[in-house]
């Protein structure tokens, strides 16, 4: 009875010290985001401050196609959407279920990193590229920056498949899926703040 005891006493230490080591991951990972959130910040305040200056090329209203921004937009909103649901699965310890939504996730944010890269592309072979205007250059370092993140992102949901895939929803993975779906949420937020002020306010204005 007593190596019971002891062996409960062990094992919940053991859990309880999983459970405070995740909690410092996912509140250290919560800092870096913070970090991240001056460096586009420091953008913004850039492309605000360049988007007048077009040097006699193309403003926003010129190159800007709405239709297609929204969407990419809702490639984005979708896919926060399905790793959500991703998350769900994981708390009801479906590693399949897990899997496809990240699966899905994927798919989606594959999409809209393929828009944007024509869009890129597209403006690049018109002329428009970064060093055509103070304006661009502002444009492409805000966009661009997002696009990266997003492209880190869709490597990181690769890697966490591979990992689920072979060894399970660890303690270790949930920590890691839930710092994921910080970061995924975040790009979400950041890509509505950029939709908001660069192509609404550029088509409009």
């Amino acid at each position: 009875m007593s190596n019971t005891r002891i062996y409960n006493h062990e094992t919940a230490h053991t859990q309880s010290g999983h459970q405070d080591a995740g909690a410092q991951k996912i509140f250290g990972f919560w800092i870096y985001l913070m970090s991240d959130c001056i460096l586009f910040a420091t953008l913004f305040a850039t492309y605000a401050v360049l988007r007048k200056s077009v040097a006699g090329g193309p403003s926003g209203k010129d190159i800007f196609e709405l239709p297609v921004m929204l969407v990419e937009t809702f490639c984005l909103l979708f896919s926060s959407l399905t790793y959500g649901m991703g998350i769900l699965a994981m708390h009801r310890a479906k590693i399949s279920q897990v899997n496809t939504w990240l699966f899905l996730t994927f798919i989606l944010g594959l999409c809209f990193i393929s828009i944007e890269l024509m869009e890129f592309h597209n403006l690049v072979a018109k002329g428009f590229g970064p060093n055509r205007s103070g304006f661009l250059s502002g444009f492409f370092g805000l966009v661009a920056t997002h696009g990266v993140h997003v492209i880190s992102g869709l490597i990181w949901i690769v890697v966490m498949m591979v990992q689920i895939s072979s060894r399970g929803l660890t303690s270790l993975n949930q920590t890691r899926l839930q710092c994921l779906s910080l970061f995924w949420h975040f790009l979400d937020v950041i890509w509505i703040c950029v939709f908001t002020v660069v192509y609404l306010m550029g088509t409009l204005s």
